[in-house]
């Protein structure tokens, strides 16, 4: 008889450690993005320092500065759907500062069907402007079509405005381009559904611990009869 219900509580047994395991992974996870989250809001809401004269990816994402100067005109425009200010493009403009450097400034969305905005002219005062360094992980195999872009690539595209491979994502400035609704970086899109899944896992090796109990209590009792 124990030879018979061997196997079954075998399979149920290692079904169960797997899937608790995946779960436990997934709690793992869940406080490792949960950290990441809170270092990245920490550095959105720090007080601004000046653009510092190098800067990298893995000591600058999301670092808040603060910059004088102007935007050129020369602008790229990334499509970008599903944003809190609609669907548009993202306007990237070339950005001289006051010490003569050219970076990239992400001033926000231009609805895609506000006539009256795609047809004025780009705000090009002397302004003041506060955002954050990113460099994103959009992905796209289409290749860019004249200025309407489909990743942020800051190599590709500091090499076509003619840039530091520097991108600002603009958060508040003392003068705002009229064509555009500014776009500050936040954690509301980053993706975080590890809890779900833990649940999902947990549900699931429950699940199975019924289907176990199940087919063990069936042997048992076609032995008894």
């Amino acid at each position: 008889m124990m030879r018979k219900l061997l196997f079954p509580l075998l399979i149920g047994a290692g079904g169960i450690a797997i899937l608790l395991y995946l779960m436990v992974w997934q709690l793992n996870r869940l406080d490792w993005k949960e950290g990441v989250i809170a270092e990245i809001e920490a550095r959105l809401a720090a007080d601004p320092v000046p653009l510092p004269e190098a800067v990298t990816p893995e000591a600058d994402n999301y670092r808040t500065v603060i910059m004088q100067g102007s935007a050129t005109g020369e602008e790229i425009r990334f499509l970008d759907s599903g944003t809190a200010a609609g669907t548009g493009h993202r306007i990237i403009s070339a950005f001289e500062t006051r010490e003569g450097r050219r970076v990239m400034l992400d001033q926000g969305l231009l609805e895609i069907n506000d006539a009256a905005a795609q047809a004025a002219d780009p705000l090009t005062d002397t302004v003041t402007v506060q955002g954050n360094l990113i460099w994103p992980d959009d992905v796209s195999e289409q290749a860019p079509e004249g200025d309407e872009w489909y990743a942020r690539d800051v190599a590709a595209m500091a090499q076509a405005l003619n840039t530091e491979p520097v991108l600002v994502v603009l958060s508040a400035a003392t003068a705002y381009d009229p064509r555009l609704a500014p776009l500050p970086l936040s954690t509301r899109n980053i993706k975080n559904d590890h809890l779900e899944y833990a649940i999902t896992w947990g549900l699931l090796a429950l699940v199975w611990l019924a289907m176990t109990i199940f087919y063990v209590a069936r042997g048992m009792r076609r032995k008894d009869d």
